[in-house]
């Protein structure tokens, strides 16, 4: 318009640059992760030497720092050789899972369901050897394993029967003698076993044993392991 004063438009500025701030973020600590796995990891190790040390130091006891009082009668086994992790079955045929063995000290004999003389020596001798330890006899179990499907006989399930009764389980002798093994020149129903409250064999008694030598192996055992076995399961 004439007379007036006029001027061009403001030109827009540009708009300002925005502008960022880079933080470093750090990334997970490995290094500490591992420590803590590592450290839980020796934790297990010492709860579990803590927990085995009280068995290992009784065998020691027995078989090392105590030569002169060790003259066995036994063969110790070494090393032991764990139960079977498998199911029995009773004479009425119910399963039994092996490891509801473990929690006593075991007098094994493995025999035939006929039970030849032998057989009935070494059951007789089981239960002799038990009632002959006294006030520490409720830490012990009487054991035989039947190593066929045939039914022992009437009079003899009475005996075993007889209060405390022998706990009667058949085991395939095939299975049996990847566990237990006989010595030299003998078989499996030969012997008795010694299966200690973990269920690891760890004893074999000769064919012709004499009862009073395997009460003091007995008696030393169960002195030696008094500080952590206790009487039932």
């Amino acid at each position: 318009m004439s007379g007036s004063n006029s001027s061009a438009p403001d030109v827009l500025a540009p708009p300002e640059a925005l502008e960022f701030t880079v933080y470093h973020v750090e990334g997970p600590d490995l290094s500490a992760e591992a420590r803590r796995t590592r450290g839980g990891r020796i934790k297990m190790l010492l709860v579990l030497a803590v927990c085995a040390a009280p068995v290992i130091l009784s065998y020691i006891t027995y078989f090392v720092l105590r030569p002169s009082a060790t003259s066995h009668h036994g063969t110790l086994i070494q090393p032991s050789r764990a139960l079977p992790a498998l199911q029995l079955r009773g004479l009425d045929d119910r399963p039994v899972a092996a490891s509801s063995l473990k929690g006593q000290w075991l007098l094994v004999v493995a025999a035939s369901a006929s039970c030849d003389a032998r057989c009935e020596k070494l059951l007789h001798a089981q239960r002799q050897l038990r009632e002959m330890l006294g006030r520490d006899r409720d830490r012990v179990d009487k054991v035989w394993f039947v190593l066929d499907d045939a039914v022992p006989s009437a009079a003899l399930r009475q005996a075993v029967s007889a209060i405390p009764a022998v706990t009667v389980l058949r085991f395939p002798a095939a299975e049996l003698g990847r566990w237990l093994e006989a010595a030299s020149g003998h078989q499996l129903s030969d012997h008795l076993y010694l299966v200690d409250p973990m269920g690891e064999w760890m004893m074999r008694f000769p064919a012709d044993f004499e009862p009073a030598q395997v009460k003091r192996d007995l008696e030393r055992l169960l002195r030696a392991s008094a500080s952590w076995d206790r009487p039932g399961r």
